[in-house]
């Protein structure tokens, strides 16, 4: 295989001796090659601007760089196939400087190049920087190599050195394009590393060309790098100043700001006297949804949408924000509308996965089972959304367990094998929820027993199976899960907290349980099942006034049935009967099946 791959990397080395006449019969000259070569291929970053292609404007004649006659000799063969086959063993030095040897011998740029390219990809700047400049040399009207050499200069730490080309450029190029290129020399330069010296020369390139809009604009990105905030603010005033009905002008102002409330100042009397403003209503909007304003904010996407109705943009925020606002009606007509165009005119950069899955749980919440598998089916298995494929398929699963075709669910879970070990022990769990959701908890337990042995460092597991054994009534294997899962992740706090609970609940080790739920409540002093947990067993100490004050906390953090069980009690042990009963009454009406309000409701002969 290394030598199929070695093999494959001569055809670079090969044609870029292709000329050397005496030896060799002629290969096709390298111009065609040249020109469609793309500045990315160079290993630079994926975002490099090209800056100011020479001969790239219309009716220019691109000028071809002369190449060496000279003989494909048995050595030159023998040093370009030795410099491969150590670049393909990792030797990157050792085929560095043999090829950048036999380009400084021959002359030939194409070898110059590949010493450039094997610097590049073993992330030696310093080299690259010196091969690309003998690459230069050889071929001073490559628009590729010059591409290269500006990236590396900037890089450097003498960005100075590229300001020659950069001046040439912008000389050169025409008024069309000049502006364009003002943009993608200030990208450059941000590239620089010294932000203070790359300022100063993007003065020095930009002083004859001040009556270009883009100019101020320019500037006022390159202060902002340096930190010079109130030049990069002066400056962008200077550019809406120049432009006043200039989008970019106004959002550029913006970002200089002193703060968000100057930056709503500038973009809201933009939108006053521009209202068809589209880039700066969208900045101003997602503002709002960084302030919580989302009503506000909805506001304005609505107005976007108007404006364009296919705006899938505004479509997806506005789903969102309905979600937040609990308007799930709001929510899935706009997320339903964002994936309709999608399945419409499918576009690479949109991914419709996350809206899937949100129409899929507002369907759940909404007890419409059908229609929220008709959403998880949609969601497709691909190599960028397997996570997501991964959990719509879970959710699938415990759906359709739900239906009551437990044999489908499982189905579904036995013909996916998992990406790796965590996905695989991903599926045991859902395995044992689904078993679990059926009533079927011997069968869960010995799903998750099993799971164990295979993943036995998988503490989500080892918490499931911990949670199993104990509603089994098999208290030390319960227990043994627990503290190994406190011994692997000491500072994480739900173990401490269920070994605690649970020893609490069947009155038992008393101050044992209450120091395990403190050290949970340190970890997590937020947590409302853990402040649940902790007045639980002052309850059990005795403990009325404390049980009840953190029970209450807990109750209006989250006011979940379970806990009110427990507030309830305490309240009935306090002699606060009425407030019990009402307590319990509006539980019930929550989840009149739950088997902890019944159970403690019979225990106490309530009637309801």
């Amino acid at each position: 295989m290394k030598k199929a791959l070695a093999i494959a990397s001569l055809s670079l080395m090969l044609a870029a001796c292709s000329t050397l006449q005496p030896e060799t019969a002629p290969l096709p000259q390298p111009a065609a090659a040249e020109a469609a070569a793309e500045p990315d291929a160079s290993g630079l970053p994926p975002d490099h601007p090209a800056i100011g292609k020479a001969g790239a404007g219309p009716g220019r004649a691109v000028i071809e760089d002369p190449l060496p006659a000279a003989a494909l000799t048995n050595e030159i063969l023998f040093k370009l196939v030795a410099a491969e086959i150590a670049f393909q063993r990792g030797q990157w030095q050792t085929a560095y400087i043999t090829a950048l040897g036999v380009a400084q011998g021959t002359r030939d740029p194409r070898i110059a190049r590949r010493a450039t390219e094997i610097a590049m990809s073993a992330s030696q700047p310093a080299e690259a920087l010196a091969a690309v400049r003998l690459w230069r040399e050889l071929a001073p009207h490559s628009e590729v190599a010059a591409q290269y050499y500006l990236g590396l200069v900037i890089l450097s730490d003498n960005p100075a050195e590229a300001q020659p080309l950069l001046a040439q450029r912008l000389a050169t190029a025409s008024p069309q394009e000049r502006n364009e290129l003002i943009n993608q020399i200030q990208r450059l330069l941000l590239r620089a590393r010294d932000k203070a010296i790359a300022f100063d020369m993007l003065e020095q390139l930009l002083l004859p060309y001040a009556d270009l809009p883009q100019t101020p604009l320019a500037l006022a990105q390159g202060a902002l790098a340096k930190g010079d905030r109130a030049r990069a603010f002066r400056e962008a005033g200077n550019a809406l100043r120049a432009e006043p009905d200039s989008e970019l002008a106004a959002l550029t102002l913006a970002q200089m700001s002193v703060d968000q409330a100057a930056t709503v100042a500038v973009l809201t009397q933009f939108l006053d006297s521009h209202p068809q403003a589209r880039e700066v209503r969208m900045a101003y909007a997602r503002i709002l949804v960084e302030q919580k304003q989302f009503e506000p904010a909805r506001r304005q996407f609505e107005i976007l949408l108007n404006a364009q109705p296919q705006d899938l943009g505004a479509m997806y925020a506005l789903g969102i924000l309905g979600l937040q606002a609990n308007d799930l009606d709001s929510a899935e007509k706009y997320l339903d509308a964002y994936v309709a165009v999608l399945e419409k005119t499918p576009r690479e950069q949109r991914d419709p996965t996350q809206a899937l899955m949100i129409l899929a749980q507002i369907a759940e919440d909404r007890k419409d089972v059908p229609a929220a598998l008709h959403w998880l089916e949609k969601i497709a298995p691909g190599e960028l959304q397997s996570p997501t494929y991964f959990s719509a398929l879970l959710k699938r699963a415990q759906l359709v367990a739900k239906q009551g075709d437990l044999p489908a669910a499982q189905k579904l879970l036995q013909g996916y094998a998992g990406d790796n070990l965590q996905q695989q022990a991903q599926i045991v769990l859902a395995q044992a929820l689904i078993l679990r959701e059926a009533g079927l908890d011997r069968n869960a337990f010995s799903v998750l027993a099993a799971g164990r042995k295979r993943f036995p460092d998988n503490t989500e597991l080892l918490y499931d199976y911990a949670m199993a054994a104990e509603k089994l009534q098999q208290h030390e294997q319960m227990e043994a899960a627990l503290r190994r899962i406190i011994k692997q992740e000491p500072q994480k706090p739900h173990a401490y907290n269920a070994l605690g609970y649970s020893l609490a609940d069947r009155n038992l080790r008393l101050p044992e349980a209450r120091a395990l739920i403190a050290r949970a409540l340190e970890l997590a002093p937020e947590d409302p099942f853990i402040m649940d947990s902790m007045g639980w067993v002052e309850f059990r100490l005795g403990k009325l006034k404390q049980a009840e004050a953190l029970l209450r906390r807990s109750y209006a953090l989250r006011p979940d049935v379970e806990i009110a069980t427990h507030l309830g009690e305490v309240l009935w042990a306090s002699g606060k009967k009425d407030e019990a009963q009402q307590l319990w009454r509006a539980a019930l009406a929550k989840e009149p099946g739950n088997a902890a309000l019944k159970s403690t409701l019979a225990r106490l002969k309530v009637q309801l």
